[in-house]
């Protein structure tokens, strides 16, 4: 099977080194030459745990191949899927010009029948525009009787475990309206699910629906545990016990069910940002939505007001330790991470900002530049700080040494924004420990 995948990006890349891996021969198109160029020499623009191994591989194999060049390999392709990114425009929309333009090329260029997939997440509606404005090129060439389909196939990888998800998903949602689609999308899928064949055939206006509905059901129990949390503060509760009583009601469950400093990333944002203006866009209202996305907001202020606090507002002058700039451990997005909330706080404060991020350090840089000090390791961010804190659960960060910790920081304050630490532990070594959601 031939497929071709436009956009080299955390979709495009992780699904097109997974499916090489499994035997189909892929091409993995962009515009960006200097990143195709790259990648044909081994550079990974991202970072993902297990995905330079599985890219190599399969580029050494000529299983994987890498192009600037879609129209030069379409018509050999049993399908295409389009996975170029949909950020938000500055209304909230989601900004589609990159999709219309891969079904511009992909109209200007088809000779023969070809499955056209969207991968990218896009507002529900979306694939069938794509499908029109194809339909209408062809028509414009006056190939009135070529006949192809669209599907829609939503992604659902979690960063920093997306290589583990793609092999092995929990399920594969696929929106499609003909058989000879279907037949494809099974075809595609079966050596993933030999042992459970866990795709879900639905309608493609479902399938779009199905991804924008799930990440706000996870982005709504992120908001709704940090507004009990801030709520367990006020009366004195603890939060981590709230949190186990919760999760062992099976009706619930565990998951998701941490709170911290907020939510970022390239999906939640942006997808809840999305869904609510497509729910305008037809006037209806998303209330839940529009509270989850308030409480987030408000929620990323909390590690600065938390250090501001304890020094009750005179900080101008003093030195913060940041560990962790990803918006999630095992990734280097920094696309809406609270980290940067509460650095360009810190800053604006004039607080000097000594920060440590095991694979965040390059991308912190475009958004930060020169305006903090980047730090080499943990205890180098450290030196010298009026306190430590923590915005990202980097694995490293849970059992530094807080011996020395104490002997090079000039005061011990810790704001926990994961609560992946101990406070009877910390204050045995003189630390004032400041989590969320505890007394």
């Amino acid at each position: 099977m031939n497929i071709a995948i436009v956009g080299t990006g955390y979709v495009g890349l992780v699904s097109g080194a997974c499916f090489a891996e499994m035997g189909v021969n892929v091409f993995c198109v962009d515009v960006n030459a200097e990143k195709i160029e790259g990648l044909k020499n081994g550079i990974i623009p991202i970072y993902e745990p297990g995905l330079t191994t599985i890219v190599q591989r399969n580029y050494e194999a000529d299983r994987l191949h890498f192009t600037t060049d879609l129209p030069s390999v379409l018509n050999d392709m049993d399908m295409v899927f389009i996975a170029v990114g949909t950020p938000s425009d500055e209304t909230g929309n989601a900004d589609l010009s990159a999709v219309f333009e891969v079904a511009k090329t992909i109209a200007d260029n088809l000779s023969r029948y070809i499955l056209i997939v969207t991968k990218s997440t896009v507002p529900v509606g979306t694939t069938y525009k794509v499908k029109e404005l194809i339909r209408n090129q062809l028509n414009e060439r006056g190939l009135f009787d070529l006949e192809f389909d669209v599907a829609s196939n939503p992604e659902f990888l979690k960063e920093g475990a997306a290589v583990d998800d793609f092999m092995s998903p929990d399920r594969v949602v696929v929106g499609v309206e003909t058989e000879r689609a279907k037949e494809l999308m099974s075809k595609l899928y079966r050596p993933f699910l030999l042992n459970n064949f866990r795709v879900i055939f639905m309608d493609i206006l479902s399938s779009e629906m199905t991804k924008y509905a799930s990440n706000a059901m996870l982005a709504t129990r992120i908001s709704f545990m940090n507004d009990i949390a801030n709520l367990c503060e006020q009366v004195g509760a603890d939060v981590n016990m709230v949190r186990r009583g919760m999760g062992s009601d099976s009706r619930i469950g565990k998951k998701f069910l941490y709170p911290g400093c907020g939510y970022g990333g390239s999906c939640f944002p942006k997808d809840i940002r999305a869904l609510i203006k497509v729910a305008e866009n037809v006037g209806y209202e998303m209330n839940v939505l529009k509270a989850v996305e308030e409480v987030n907001n408000r929620q990323k202020t909390i590690l600065f007001r938390k250090f501001n606090a304890y020094f009750q507002g005179n900080i101008k002058g003093k030195t913060a330790a940041v560990w962790g700039l990803s918006f999630k451990p095992e990734t280097d997005d920094m696309r809406d991470a609270p980290s940067l909330t509460l650095i360009r706080s810190l800053l604006d404060a004039g607080v000097n900002v000594r920060a440590y991020d095991p694979a965040a350090m390059k991308e912190a840089k475009r958004y930060l530049g020169d305006s903090i000090y980047y730090a080499s390791d943990i205890y180098d961010a450290a030196n010298d700080a009026d306190a430590l804190i923590v915005p990202t659960e980097w694995k490293e960060f849970r059992l530094p040494n807080w011996g020395i910790l104490r002997k090079i920081m000039n005061n011990y304050l810790v704001v926990d924004g994961r609560n992946i630490y101990n406070r009877e532990e910390l204050e045995s070594y003189g630390f004032e420990y400041r989590g969320i959601g505890q007394k």
